[in-house]
């Protein structure tokens, strides 16, 4: 059960809670308009029979502070989709609930719509809440401009929306197709909780703008990372992530904060459809636009380690041929054995990236030049972020080498 003395600490204002057990796992993530009442609403009998179950797998709760409610609506939405905890609602009745949809055009609409149709459109969501819902939609739109299920292409004349600056115009061919794919990954990041991200990418294109001496083009999109600024969500998770991978740092000696961590996996059930995963993480959150699958192509037979030097050495050379930066850390899923071989990759190459690797089952954590495993407590925050990262690489790696056997399936 919950200490009670979290809800004297608890903000009278809006944002996200996370109900942990004693191994630290999160068993429930609820949003509220304001934290102290919604947690202590959990000291107010009598519960129903979910509620009680879940306060007895409780044993501490971490706060995330928000400007909005709808933004702590998006930020929910995230967490469980990422999390998927115990005792949150499995939304299992589509129709009840709101989506945003983004139809599949050539300058896709963004809209709210309720249920999901076989239609190849892209839905976000279920949310528990269209009126938090239409206010995120609104905020959205007023930062990067879209197209919603009104505007008709083409049009001989521009429409309000354009005027008013919430759509940049692709009915009279105001922007191009390639434009208007990065406006629609970016307000998916948006509303998928993903402010870093968005942030991140629109830096990289103001420097590159700022590089190019395109000057007013680049203070635009300064422009856009100020309105994010000025509405994403405080910064409670962030700070649990900081907080854990400071300690990794301190944990491996390493030079720099591993910001970059980039995990590799090997499925090879029965030796069929062998594929490797690569997942990319960036300040603790999973960076799903770097993530990479990989066919195993040189390797036949069963040889884990021979696979994992293949994919390893795939990633590396082509961001060597790329010129793109390498990650701060590499973490390998497995024991010894796939460290070295990730290893001797890494030297023929003559490349200097910190790599670790850990051992399924004893969660043992393996590093470069030591024979032992680290003595790492499993409660840490660094083995936290160790696994949270490693099951997302074996969650990625299952899921492809699930869909070619599937496919294999079907051609026979």
């Amino acid at each position: 059960m919950i200490d009670k003395v979290i809800i004297k600490k608890a903000p009278d204002s809006p944002g996200v809670y996370l109900m942990k057990d004693a191994q630290g796992g999160i068993v429930y993530v609820g949003k509220a308009v304001s934290l102290k009442k919604r947690l202590a609403s959990y000291f107010t009998p009598p519960y129903n029979a979910k509620t009680e179950a879940m306060l007895s797998n409780a044993a501490r709760v971490d706060l995330v502070g928000a400007r909005t409610e709808a933004e702590a609506l998006l930020l929910e939405a995230r967490l469980i989709k990422q999390y998927r905890p115990k005792y949150n609602i499995s939304l299992k009745d589509d129709k009840s609930y709101p989506f945003v949809k983004i139809t599949k055009e050539k300058f896709p609409s963004i809209f709210i719509c309720r249920g999901r149709k076989d239609d190849g459109a892209t839905y976000l969501g279920p949310f528990t809440s269209a009126k938090l819902l239409r206010q995120a939609l609104k905020t959205a739109r007023s930062v990067f401009g879209f197209r919603d299920c009104a505007c008709r292409i083409p049009s001989k004349k521009p429409s309000l929306y354009y005027r008013l600056g919430l759509c940049p115009g692709p009915c009279i061919g105001a922007i191009s197709e390639k434009e208007y794919r990065n406006v629609v990954k970016n307000v998916r990041m948006f509303l998928e909780g993903r402010y870093e991200d968005v942030v991140r990418k629109l830096s990289a294109k103001m420097r590159e703008l700022s590089r190019q001496q395109r000057f007013e083009q680049a203070a635009l999109v300064r422009d856009k990372i100020n309105a994010l600024g000025a509405v994403s969500p405080g910064t409670g998770l962030l700070s649990e992530h900081k907080k854990e991978i400071g300690e990794l740092k301190d944990l491996l000696g390493l030079k720099l904060m591993p910001r970059s961590i980039e995990a590799f996996d090997i499925s090879n059930i029965s030796s069929t459809a062998a594929v490797g995963s690569m997942v990319s993480f960036y300040e603790g959150l999973p960076d799903k636009d770097n993530y990479r699958r990989f066919k195993i192509k040189g390797v036949s037979g069963i040889d884990d380690y021979a696979m994992m030097r293949e994919v390893v050495r795939r990633r590396c050379e082509r961001l060597m041929k790329e010129g793109k930066e390498y990650p701060d850390l590499i973490v390998i899923d497995g024991g010894i054995g796939h460290l070295n071989s990730a290893v001797s990759v890494l030297e023929e190459l003559r490349l200097n990236i910190p790599v670790i690797s850990i051992a399924k089952q004893e969660e043992k954590i393996y590093v470069k030049g030591r024979t032992g495993p680290l003595d790492l407590n499993l409660d840490s925050p660094a083995m936290h972020l160790i696994q949270r990262i490693r099951n997302e690489a074996h969650r990625f790696a299952l899921k492809y080498h699930r869909f070619l056997r599937k496919k294999r399936t079907l051609e026979a």
